[in-house]
């Protein structure tokens, strides 16, 4: 039995007493449209134009390319240990058709760019969180991890540190 299949076996009397959060589903995935966020899934993102990455390139998704968006910041240390993982999935993803995408809530790029090298991550990453944050989820939450299907439709909203074999698990999206 997985980590994360033993916290979904949780007593009937639990989930009753966490209230709206019972109703999130596994692993707490609550639907964009649920949360405010601009698309929901099954639903087209429309992605904002102009995004640059930190190296100074302009990003845009790929047609036919899933994408896995992960929102997080430098001083967060649940983002810390989740961008281990999103690492794993970057290089797993390597040649398939599916991308990830580190979106930095932070202001300074010199930080982020030492955060990156320090923690030896190679994922691209952009500090234009807003436009993306308004596109995938109206959420405030860190990491927030937003999945996007071949079709560029919004498949879910995962808010929150993720167990590292979940996080591998969305290299399914590029299959």
């Amino acid at each position: 039995m997985k980590r994360r299949d033993s916290l979904l076996a949780l007593p009937a009397w639990l989930l009753a007493a966490a209230g709206p959060l019972a109703a999130a589903g596994p692993l707490g995935v609550i639907p964009a449209a649920a949360d405010g966020g601009a698309a929901a899934p099954g639903q087209p993102v429309a992605w904002p134009a102009g995004v640059p990455l930190l190296d100074g390139r302009p990003w845009a998704p790929l047609p036919g390319q899933a994408q896995i968006v992960v929102i997080w910041s430098t001083t967060c240390p649940f983002c810390r240990r989740h961008n281990a993982h999103v690492e794993k999935l970057h290089r797993a993803l390597a040649g398939r058709p599916g991308a990830v995408l580190g979106v930095a809530r932070d202001r300074d790029p010199a930080a982020v760019q030492r955060y990156m090298a320090t923690n030896g991550y190679s994922f691209p990453v952009t500090l234009a969180w807003r436009p993306l944050a308004a596109a995938l989820s109206a959420r405030n939450v860190i990491p927030l991890t937003a999945t996007v299907g071949r079709d560029g439709r919004l498949q879910q909203v995962i808010p929150g540190e993720m167990f590292e074999e979940d996080v591998l698990e969305l290299a399914r999206l590029a299959t």
